[in-house]
């Protein structure tokens, strides 16, 4: 009996750490926050001078902290294991009027990386487009595959937890090969990602950014448009009735610059 007692004892212990040591891998998982995990498109417009992007995501109001841009200056996305302060911090760096790569490197060679194990620099993916139409994009050697990005003339795609290169690939594409107003090009990109298998977990929330100098509507405003889809089964769609219906107003002239 002693014999007995013993082994299911230590059955008992055996099982119980288990049991422990799986609830602490779940709360460390749950306490890591979700990889934005994304692709996005940076895009110019010569002809207006407006610039600006255009994403979507696996996860809850994806336009809350990804894009960023200022009339004048240029834009910029930050992705995957994001870290916020990219994106005003390349918007200053833009200003003082540094060059889109020099501007990645020196982000990322910045960051302190205060979170190497969870939230690590390695992971993160950013890029970066001026008032020229000069682009760069940088993919951490750690983020989530497929993960990388593509330069085109005027515009700079990129994703991570993506189907395959495809996506990044036919995003440039369409943007290059659709006319219209900037945004239709920006949507049509995240079309054409969507179309080419998009974020490998699907999709729900999205989100288009476009500033121009002195382009918005009223006075002293210089953005053109700032659309957000946060929970949708269908957010691209929905971006696209947006961006339509604000092009329809634009051309019955409801839609304008005060000047």
């Amino acid at each position: 009996m002693t014999t007995v007692r013993l082994v299911v004892t230590t059955a008992v212990a055996i099982a119980l750490a288990s049991g422990m040591a799986r609830g602490v891998a779940a709360q460390q998982a749950q306490a890591r926050p979700d990889p934005v995990a994304t692709f996005s498109i940076l895009g110019y417009d010569p002809a207006t001078g407006e610039v600006g992007g255009a994403v979507q995501s696996r996860v809850f109001s994806v336009g809350n902290g990804v894009l960023w841009a200022e009339a004048g200056v240029g834009a910029a996305a930050s992705q995957a294991i994001v870290d916020v302060s990219y994106g005003p911090k390349a918007i200053a760096l833009l200003r003082a009027g540094m060059a889109p790569a020099a501007i990645l490197k020196a982000i990322w060679e910045s960051d302190p990386d205060p979170q190497p194990e969870q939230w690590t620099k390695q992971g993160r993916q950013f890029a970066v487009i001026n008032q020229k139409g000069e682009v760069a994009t940088f993919t951490g050697p750690k983020a989530t595959e497929w993960a990388g990005g593509k330069t085109g003339k005027y515009c700079t795609a990129q994703g991570n937890i993506l189907a395959g290169e495809a996506v990044v690939t036919e995003m440039v594409r369409a943007f290059e090969t659709t006319t219209g107003h900037l945004s239709q090009r920006l949507t049509a990109a995240l079309e054409a990602g969507q179309m080419a298998g998009g974020d490998k977990r699907g999709m729900q929330s999205a989100a288009i950014l476009i500033v121009g100098t002195g382009q918005g509507v009223w006075l002293n405003n210089d953005v053109v448009m700032r659309l957000q889809v946060d929970d949708s089964p269908e957010p691209i769609k929905e971006l696209r009735r947006l961006v339509t219906s604000w092009n329809e107003r634009r051309a019955k002239g409801q839609q304008r610059a005060v000047k």
